[in-house]
């Protein structure tokens, strides 16, 4: 009796690795292109939030301290460059155009936010720092968000739009033009 149990046991794990190969083939041909995608909706959304609450809102950024060499801009050249990448970008992240590029940027905006905005004003240790990570700010800063954001524009950075993207469709159709 122990024999047949354990060969139906063998036989159970074999074909449920094989069904989970099969599913796993299956999400590997089919839906490539859905992972960056997904991405760059949940940024573009964010950015796009965040360019029109300043097109909407005043500019508080003379309140500022900016790093170097952000903060020889006057604050209104540095409110509408961040204003107009942060409307911008999102855009092409959704049609996918030019994603690496607007990754970029949006990397480099990112980090001059957490340096101006988010960084906490002073600590004196890894404890203190880490109190920052948080979405609200209780006086230690509150970088969470934009460190966030700053990995899924990484992660756009290096794996590039996608199949589901303008890019994609620029370079099957422009393909030939470069062998």
């Amino acid at each position: 009796m122990n024999n047949i149990r354990a060969t139906h046991c063998k036989t159970l794990h074999a074909n449920l690795l094989r069904f989970f190969a099969k599913v796993s083939c299956w999400f590997a041909g089919n839906t490539t292109g859905f992972a960056p995608l997904s991405l760059r909706l949940l940024v573009a959304y964010e950015f796009l939030d965040a360019g029109l609450e300043k097109l909407h809102g005043e500019n508080w950024f003379a309140d500022l301290s900016f790093p170097f060499p952000f903060n020889l801009l006057p604050p209104d050249i540095s409110w509408g460059v961040s204003m107009g990448l942060e409307i911008i970008a999102p855009i092409a992240l959704i049609i996918g155009f030019a994603t690496r590029f607007f990754s970029f940027a949006l990397i480099i905006l990112t980090l001059v936010a957490i340096a101006a905005v988010h960084w906490p004003a002073e600590w004196h240790t890894l404890t203190e720092l880490w109190q920052g990570y948080v979405i609200t700010n209780q006086g230690y800063g509150n970088y969470k968000l934009p460190l966030m954001y700053l990995f899924m524009l990484v992660s756009l950075l290096l794996s590039g739009s996608g199949q589901l993207s303008f890019d994609a469709w620029l370079a099957k159709r422009f393909n030939h033009l470069v062998k």
